[in-house]
């Protein structure tokens, strides 16, 4: 029974052996952990699998699983190869791509080579461009300044102390080749007359054509003050224009103003005549009304009065006619009474029938009068209530018609005011227009001063530029020319001496150093010369003349 008890192993080399327990005994053989079975499971009817067919159910169980996984895991791993050979084969050149991207980079370093030799060669010719358009510059500055008047006077100065240099010299040599020929001293002074005859034909012609240029001036300050006074003339005409404009325009306005007072008057005259008009008509249809009230009342009063004449008259016939019946009775009360019984009883009877005629004919008549008086009543209550309801109406209608009139005099005046306010509004703009108008030209003139001052010291200081430039260059040509002589430098010095102008005058420093040119106010316009000498030897009353005073 013990052994029965045991477990047996049923596979493997330890097969019908006994296993061991399971259960960890310690020193006292008491158990610390349990055993791994249920204790009440019949290990009899356990199954034990071994571990590699253990392992080859779990694998056919998971096959799938592990399948995706090895897909994933080669995939991966080709991927990552992929990537490796790549960047190993990158920079390999013995392949194609690495060839083309070899031949790549070599084109693009012959293309920057390329692109840095053009640079050069752009720079070069830029450098020599550059070089050129200055040259060219300063050729033309040369050529501009070579141009100005000055220079060509300073040219010819330096042409004519060249040619009297020339001419000492050829007749040094003349002098020195022939003394004795008496012909070449003669050809000599035909020469130097015609020389001095082209010279006073020179001087008479630069007169003539002075005394055209002055002319001419004179005529363009003509023309200039006649155009001045044209404008003048031209503003006055405006501002006379503009003032009978402004006169005109106040004028319609006072005679605008004036209707419209007169307009307003007249409205309120007929206003008030219209409301006097109807105040008569209420008056006399007051009067009238209380007329017919008061025929009324008589009518009414008289009416009565009948009524009650015609009652006391038919009392009164009423007690005659028994007073007479009683007389009557009484007198035949004796033996006629049994005869007149039947004619008493007839009479009785007519009476009674005559009474009651009579009361039906008065009760008739009563009733017409009660009826007639109920009709004149009810008329005089109707003509009431008509009168008062057209009394209202009318004062209805004559309030409406007030507070029309009120409202159009209202609309009017603020009409008035409206038109008055636009046209304040309009002469404020204008005159706003107006000062704006002034301040933006005096601005402008104040602009145009201050470009006009501005210019003037652009131009003064281009102009003392330009004098430096020219001193500069004259003493340069004066020292080269005064090295090889000395005695023919007079025209050079002259000719650096004068100043932008060409006149003879005074100097106008207010002006860059100008020297213009001053006309005799004679006939003749010729220029003034420039003497500075301590007197004059002309007559003081000539030359006021000449310079154009009168006193």
């Amino acid at each position: 029974m013990g052994t029965s008890s045991e477990m047996l192993v049923r596979f493997g080399r330890r097969c019908g052996q006994a296993k061991e327990s399971t259960e960890i005994k310690n020193s006292g053989d008491q158990v610390l952990y349990p055993p791994l079975l249920p204790s009440k499971e019949d290990l009899r009817q356990v199954t034990i699998i071994p571990h590699d067919e253990w392992k080859r159910i779990v694998d056919s169980l998971d096959d799938l699983t592990r399948k995706a996984a090895c897909l994933r895991a080669e995939r991966k791993a080709k991927k990552e190869m992929h990537f490796r050979s790549q960047e190993m084969a990158k920079h390999w050149t013995n392949t194609y791509a690495g060839m083309r991207q070899q031949k790549l980079e070599d084109k693009k370093k012959r293309d920057e080579e390329i692109e840095a030799e053009r640079q050069i060669l752009d720079l070069e010719e830029e450098i020599y461009k550059q070089g050129e358009r200055k040259k060219a510059i300063e050729y033309a500055k040369q050529f501009q300044f070579y141009q100005t008047e000055r220079v060509k006077n300073f040219h010819s100065g330096l042409l004519l102390t060249r040619a009297m240099k020339e001419r000492d010299a050829q007749i040094e040599f003349q002098k020195n080749k022939i003394k004795s020929d008496k012909k070449w001293e003669e050809q000599l002074k035909l020469n130097i007359e015609k020389a001095f005859n082209e010279e006073q034909e020179k001087a008479e012609k630069r007169r003539r054509d002075r005394v055209a240029l002055a002319n001419d001036h004179l005529k363009q300050i003509k023309e200039h003050e006649e155009e001045e006074e044209r404008r003048r003339k031209h503003e006055e005409k405006d501002a006379e224009e503009i003032k009978r404009q402004n006169s005109l325009y106040e004028i319609e306005m006072r005679k605008k103003l004036e209707k419209k007072k007169e307009e307003i008057n007249e409205n309120r005259r007929l206003f008030f005549e219209h409301m006097n008009d109807k105040n008569i008509i209420k008056a006399v249809e007051q009067q009238q009304q209380e007329e017919e009230d008061e025929k009324m009342r008589k009518f009414i009063k008289t009416k009565k009065r009948i009524t009650q004449i015609m009652k006391e008259k038919e009392a009164e016939t009423r007690r005659i006619m028994e007073e007479h019946r009683e007389r009557i009775n009484n007198f035949l009360s004796g033996p006629m009474k049994e005869k007149l019984d039947n004619e008493d009883l007839i009479i009785a009877r007519d009476i009674a029938e005559a009474e009651a005629e009579w009361e039906k004919r008065e009760k008739e008549k009563y009733e017409k009068n009660k009826a007639d008086l109920k009709a004149i009543a009810e008329y005089r209550d109707i003509v009431m209530k008509n009168k008062e309801e057209e009394e209202r109406q009318r004062k209805i209608e004559a309030k409406e018609q007030l507070l029309a009139v009120m409202k159009a005099d209202q609309f009017f005046r603020e009409h008035e005011r409206e038109k008055k306010r636009k046209v304040d509004k309009e002469h404020r703009e204008v005159q706003d227009a107006h000062i704006q108008q002034m301040a933006k030209n005096k601005f402008n003139a104040k602009q145009a001063k201050q470009a006009e001052l501005e210019y003037w010291q652009l131009t003064e200081a281009l102009l003392a530029e330009k004098e430096k430039e020219f001193q500069d260059y004259a003493r340069e040509v004066i020292e080269q020319e005064s090295d090889s002589t000395n005695k023919y430098i007079y025209p050079l010095v002259k000719a650096a001496q004068e100043r932008p102008g060409g006149g003879r005058g005074p100097v106008f420093m207010a002006r860059g150093g100008l020297r213009p040119s001053y006309q005799a106010h004679d006939a003749t316009g010729v220029q003034l010369p420039f003497y500075n000498s301590q007197g004059s030897k002309c007559p003081f009353q000539k030359s006021k003349g000449r310079l154009g005073f009168t006193w």
